[in-house]
């Protein structure tokens, strides 16, 4: 919700530079200019959110995501998160040298020389989440 023009304001916190990034500029202008609620699932339609899940089922659905989170190789996850939140300051030459950078870095771990050892013998991978 972008209520700010309820008030004569203009929305504020970076919501005029994200929203148009995220959702196109007519949407954003939309969301901007009526002040109106966005319904999860709309937000979930549009991009703004991942997924929208039922308010009696979230626990449990953050549970499972959660514990599904804990066993993957948690190094390199991080990795790709710092990567795509640079992604918008970057050029896109600047944005291939650091995902080169981070491939390099997380092909060192040991995580990845598990992930290439499970795959291999077809089992699967124990994820230490350790950087060495």
């Amino acid at each position: 919700m972008q209520p700010f023009c309820r008030l004569g304001l203009v929305p504020d916190s970076g919501g005029t530079y994200h929203l148009p990034r995220l959702i196109g500029e007519a949407r954003a202008k939309g969301l901007a200019m009526l002040g109106e609620a966005l319904a999860a699932e709309q937000a979930e339609a549009w991009g703004l959110i991942w997924k929208a899940i039922d308010d009696d089922k979230l626990m449990a659905e953050a549970r499972k995501l959660a514990g599904h989170l804990a066993t993957q190789p948690t190094y390199g996850l991080g990795l790709a998160k710092r990567a795509i939140h640079a992604s918008a300051a970057n050029s896109f030459d600047a944005q291939l040298d650091l995902e080169r950078d981070l491939q390099r870095e997380a092909g060192r771990t040991p995580d990845y020389a598990e992930g290439v050892r499970a795959f291999f013998e077809k089992r699967p991978p124990q994820f230490t989440g350790r950087k060495a």
